[in-house]
């Protein structure tokens, strides 16, 4: 198999859960992962669970088109200060830092998918920040970033929250922080990740609640009518 390439295909609907997948080595022997896409070697378009250990320390290093974490647990700390659970980073494309964590963390991290032109960082606390209705009763909502056609978010359904059928130019991805997430597919419990492409469908809800990060408009994609 080869390593450098794990679901590519953004023309496919795409669902891991990564719980079952295994650990893998990174360049820190502190560090592991869990690859949910991959396109490249150590310098890829990635989206990863990443698994620091207490003392994990990387070197100093450039993010030549961003990156986005979601700390699920423990702390992540840069020269910037300390994000602890529940905060959103993004570091903008051309942005450099030294990550490390002195007691361990587990994070939900994206590499290389934000918009060359996109300069702005970004430090939310999702657990202190001000949330705000959603479209329809029982959903809220935490706008995280936006930038062009790129949208992210984090979404909280109450039990028993349905939402209207609707269709995501430039695709859309969730993964899911906690609870159980579902829609006509299937469901989908803490730790799934669900890839859906350009102008794909669905009916999203949630019979248990959960909390869902969200990220639209990025995905790559040919549109004839553009």
């Amino acid at each position: 198999m080869d390593k450098t390439q794990l679901n590519t295909d953004f023309s496919r609907r795409c669902v891991v859960d990564s719980n079952v997948l295994a650990w893998q080595a990174s360049p820190s022997p502190l560090v592991h992962r869990r690859l949910l896409e991959r396109d490249g070697g150590e310098v890829a378009r990635a989206t990863s669970i990443v698994r620091y250990a207490g003392g994990a320390v990387f070197e100093s290093h450039l993010h030549e088109l961003g990156e986005e974490i979601l700390v699920l647990d423990g702390t992540l700390s840069d020269e910037a200060g300390d994000y602890g659970p529940g905060t959103y980073l993004k570091n903008p494309p051309g942005s450099r830092h030294a990550p490390f964590s002195k007691d361990g963390c587990l994070l939900f991290v994206k590499l290389r998918q934000l918009d060359p032109g996109d300069s702005v960082r970004c430090v939310v606390d999702t657990r202190q920040s001000r949330w705000f209705k959603g479209l329809v009763q029982g959903l809220t909502v935490l706008p995280l970033s936006e930038f062009g056609t790129h949208h992210t978010a984090m979404v909280r359904w109450a039990p028993g929250t349905f939402f209207n059928p609707h269709r995501h130019y430039g695709g859309e991805e969730i993964f899911v922080v906690e609870g159980v997430f579902s829609d006509e597919h299937g469901s989908y419990p803490r730790g799934s990740w669900i890839r859906s492409p350009h102008l794909s469908q669905h009916q999203p809800f949630s019979r248990e609640g959960c909390l869902i990060l969200v990220k639209t408009g990025h995905l790559p994609h040919s549109d004839p009518l553009n």
